[in-house]
């Protein structure tokens, strides 16, 4: 396979668009948009990533940083509508407590049932929802809010360095796909690429 470039990236795309300015030039300028080309140049050197594979690593780790970021918000949300149904269900079934142990010693009466529909059904559906839960012991409603502060908190903080990481991903991952673009490096790879499919075959 072709060895990742190690040369300076800057001097390499230099070359490339003194090469491009031959023959055909204009069908070339439109393919690279040497603006773009430029602003990509200014992006590496401000960022020091003069090097074809440490662009690469970074580009590779803030996608990873970004994708793990929006795991993190996720998994949070999860929890937060969890405890938010959740703390729901603490509140309706510590008020309908009462009446559906009036309901037990009636006998589970349907004349009982018919008086007490609304609040049975909150009752039973908190149940449910605790059993479904797997929870044995109710936890309070205040180490709940507790937790759901916690998570908010920590989502903010999250969503923050989200856009943060987001923003640079989408950077890196542009100025990489200009330069693959105009090296020719995706190319080459591909290349590599199906020979070696051919060779297994």
């Amino acid at each position: 396979s072709t060895p990742t470039p190690k040369v300076n990236l800057l001097v390499d795309i230099q070359a490339k668009l003194q090469a491009g300015k031959g023959a055909g030039y204009a069908r070339w300028a439109k393919v690279f948009n040497l603006k773009q080309m430029a602003q990509t140049m200014n992006y590496l050197t401000e960022h020091g990533l003069l090097e074809y594979a440490v662009l690469e690593e970074k580009a590779a780790a803030a996608t990873t940083r970004h994708n793990e970021l929006s795991a993190q918000i996720k998994a949070a949300e999860t929890r937060m509508a969890e405890i938010a149904t959740l703390r729901t269900h603490i509140i309706n079934y510590a008020k309908t407590r009462e009446v559906y142990a009036a309901y037990r010693k009636a006998g589970y009466s349907k004349k009982f049932l018919a008086e007490h529909e609304a609040d049975i059904l909150l009752h039973k559906a908190a149940k449910q929802a605790f059993d479904d839960l797997g929870i044995k012991k109710l936890p309070t409603v205040k180490s709940l809010q507790a937790e759901y502060a916690t998570l908010l908190e920590g989502k903010k903080k999250d969503y923050a360095e989200y856009r943060r990481s987001r923003e640079e991903m989408r950077e890196l991952l542009a100025a990489k796909a200009n330069v693959d673009r105009l090296m020719g490096y995706g190319e080459e790879r591909q290349n590599d690429r199906e020979k070696e499919q051919g060779q297994d075959r």
